[in-house]
């Protein structure tokens, strides 16, 4: 696992379980104004852990250039 990853999954934890310190000690409604960000967090820790490693390759059309150059190195 790579240490970008490693990163991700400790902000998750370190997250979650200060939601869980707020509900704990009563402050259900700082949980729930913060839910939408939870709900996204998850969703881009899951998408990094599930991505393949290096660089992303496109196989689609190659963007260009205002003369029709290509703009992607």
């Amino acid at each position: 696992m790579s240490s970008k990853k490693v990163v991700t999954v400790a902000v998750l934890v370190t997250v979650l379980t200060w939601s869980t310190v707020m509900t704990v000690l009563g402050q259900v409604a700082a949980v729930a104004a913060l839910l939408p960000s939870l709900g996204l967090l998850v969703q881009q820790i899951v998408q990094a852990l599930t991505a393949p490693d290096g660089p992303r390759t496109s196989d689609g059309p190659r963007p260009t250039g205002a003369e029709g150059e290509d703009v992607r190195r």
